[in-house]
């Protein structure tokens, strides 16, 4: 059998397996399990044939230091940007020709040379709300974004809302937009039965009772918003239910921290977790909470679903299309709404178990085999086969 030589963007995978990372490395893994018609390469600033898998778990002092030493530069605007613009400068020198390049990461690098291009376009964050960015993120889009994507042959996206958006700002064909779902790791993030999470709750000391939220600690995922609701419910509410939350500690949070450490008894910040520890979260949650104020589909709510969660998410963007009825919705610039959707589902156990009933239902519709057959599809059309 004739193998198409492909080439995959994979740099996402180098650090926090936040959602490109988990998106690009869930695909990536399939292809060759569903297609043998590629011979994948992927690319990390250099070519390697090995996927790599991202590092969930610290194993060593050596390794905890030298990863808040990455953290640390990876915050900085300036190494950032040396990085970035290393990256593409060294780019320029590479002579290998691929049949198809995808990039699963919004940007294309305009010197992977290939005869074809299909790039995955996540959301317009970077231009609907670019004070949400940071600076070397707005600069690098501005400068690479608008100039390269015109060269795909095709485009993905999770969501139609972002398809709309797609075909509002770009003048792109509709008919080469494919909109694809997200998937869930089914064999992680499932029901759990309570004993296989006790020495996980032990270990980090919580509560049986809480509001959960996952996400990076940024202003996009309006987590503010969801902290002062959550302090404005009675002092006899949040005795009874604390607020855990879960996520890599993001940038422009001061305000967010703030109140995390003013409020140590009721606020539980756990830091970044593993996607099993994750899971075990989502297993106990009362409540999970998203409020996010841009999504281009928003993996953490459809994660909780297949984990029995009961979900409150905001009404914007592409969440009611991807979380349909499973959903409690509230307006995410109300904090009064926030707060009455956090309480009530948070004290009616007829609704959390509805919620939990239609999430299990709805997370099943969601798999990486799905998504990852229909990405071939796309990749053979854009080939023209």
């Amino acid at each position: 059998m004739k193998q198409h030589s492909l080439v995959i963007n994979t740099i996402s995978l180098l650090s926090k397996f936040t959602g490109i990372a988990k998106y690009t490395y869930e695909i990536s893994k399939r292809i060759p399990l569903l297609d043998r018609g590629f011979d994948s390469t992927f690319y990390y600033g250099y070519f390697r044939k090995k996927l790599y898998f991202p590092e969930l778990f610290v194993v060593s002092p050596e390794e905890k230091l030298a990863k808040r030493l990455k953290h640390f530069f990876a915050k900085t605007y300036l190494f950032k940007k040396i990085a970035r613009e290393g990256i593409l400068f060294t780019s320029k020198f590479m002579n290998r020709q691929c049949e198809l390049y995808w990039e699963p990461n919004n940007v294309p690098i305009k010197h992977i040379k290939s005869n074809h291009l299909v790039t995955t376009v996540h959301d317009f964050s970077f231009h609907v709300y670019p004070e949400l960015h940071r600076k070397e993120t707005r600069e690098y889009f501005k400068k690479n974004f608008w100039e390269n994507i015109y060269k795909s042959d095709r485009i993905i996206t999770a969501s139609h809302f972002i398809k709309d958006e797609i075909l509002n700002y770009l003048r792109y064909d509709p008919a080469k937009v494919h909109v694809i779902n997200h998937g869930v790791d089914h064999d992680n993030f499932k029901v759990y039965e309570r004993y296989m999470l006790d020495t996980f709750f032990d270990l980090y000391e919580l509560p049986d009772k809480y509001v959960l939220f996952v996400g990076s600690i940024e202003p996009r995922k309006n987590l503010e918003n969801a902290l002062l609701a959550y302090n404005s419910l009675p002092e006899s509410f949040k005795k009874e239910f604390k607020f855990l939350l879960a996520g890599f500690s993001g940038w422009q949070n001061a305000k967010i921290m703030e109140i995390i450490c003013k409020e140590k008894g009721n606020i539980i910040y756990l830091g970044y977790l593993s996607d099993r520890e994750l899971a075990y979260l989502y297993n106990v949650a009362s409540v999970f909470i998203y409020p996010s104020l841009y999504e281009g589909f928003g993996l953490p709510p459809i994660e909780a679903m297949a984990c029995g969660s009961p979900v409150i998410v905001s009404r914007a963007s592409s969440m009611p299309e991807i979380c349909g009825d499973a959903a409690y919705y509230v307006d995410p610039n109300k904090i009064t709404d926030i707060a009455e959707g956090i309480y009530t589902v948070a004290t009616s156990e007829s609704l959390r178990k509805e919620l939990r009933r239609k999430g299990l239902k709805k997370a099943r519709s969601f798999t990486w085999e799905l998504s990852a057959q229909k990405h071939l599809s796309v990749f053979h059309e854009a080939m023209g086969q």
